[in-house]
């Protein structure tokens, strides 16, 4: 190994792998910027993120293993693995685990602005569908 290989890039905050556990799976911090953040999704069978809005940041989702559903705007699709989507800024979207296998997808979020409180989610969303519509 040459001396550059060992030095770690200018602007990049490595963390020690912090993880969130979530009801619906975790999420685990890979790699951080200034503008951009890299995330290892973990989503249980059977379950699913729920629907939000982003509306400074992008992201692209890799499937890496299981199915899943996402939503986004008006289009739904499945992803198999080695599949991917892009999410806009300001675009309704969630993913969901329709699967018997733990859905696990790599997140590269990028954006001026990468804050939590950059996350609505809104009540009434036409992604959900209220049990008066399913009966």
């Amino acid at each position: 190994m040459t001396h550059n290989e060992n030095n770690v890039l200018p602007n990049v905050n490595q963390s020690s792998s912090h993880s969130d556990i979530r009801y619906w799976g975790k999420v685990e911090l890979i790699e951080e910027g200034e503008t951009y953040r890299i995330n290892r999704l973990e989503i249980k069978p059977k379950h699913s993120i729920k629907p939000q809005i982003h509306y400074h940041r992008s992201e692209h989702w890799i499937i890496v293993s299981g199915i899943a559903k996402v939503s986004c705007g008006n289009e739904e699709r499945v992803l198999n693995r080695n599949e991917s989507t892009f999410v806009p800024p300001a675009a309704l979207h969630k993913v969901e685990n329709p699967g018997f296998i733990p859905l696990v997808i790599l997140e590269i979020q990028n954006g001026e602005y990468l804050g939590e409180n950059d996350t609505e989610r809104p009540s009434d969303l036409t992604l959900v569908s209220s049990v008066a519509e399913s009966e």
